[in-house]
């Protein structure tokens, strides 16, 4: 009887294993930024990994995934809304973020009167920088 449970737990723990427990996290946001200089595409996942440029996934610090969250939450609003704000002559960036609700396309002086949108360039900013071995 013992040997019968012994292979059952065996039989059940290969089971499970081969069920695997590597979970993929979602995608929280792809953000792209074009205009002067080099086009810079951001890739952030929930589980705290960026692709920079279609590149290989790095790992982001912990308050880098917290203010990536956090952005995913203040951007859904306008992205369930498909905002966007067109370039003006004075317009450097142009950034264009597709979250789960939707999307958010605006020139980079539209930071001004949107915060979340500020929020934004900050972090392709800061990302581009830290993680991706960039310049800004």
């Amino acid at each position: 009887m013992r040997r019968l449970a012994a292979t059952g737990a065996i039989v059940i723990a290969a089971a499970l294993s081969g069920c695997g427990f590597n979970v993929q996290s979602p995608d929280l946001f792809l953000l792209t930024r074009t205009g002067q200089g080099t086009k810079l595409t951001l890739l952030v996942n929930y589980g705290g990994t960026l692709r920079c440029n279609g590149g290989k996934s790095r790992q982001m610090t912990d308050s880098m995934l917290i203010t990536a969250r956090d952005l995913s939450d203040n951007l859904a609003d306008d992205g369930t809304k498909n905002l966007t704000i067109p370039a003006t002559p004075r317009t450097i960036f142009y950034y264009r973020i597709k979250v789960q609700q939707g999307a958010i396309s605006f020139p980079d002086a539209s930071a001004r009167t949107h915060s979340e949108l500020a929020q934004a360039e900050l972090f392709a900013a800061q990302a581009a920088q830290q993680v991706c071995h960039l310049s800004g």
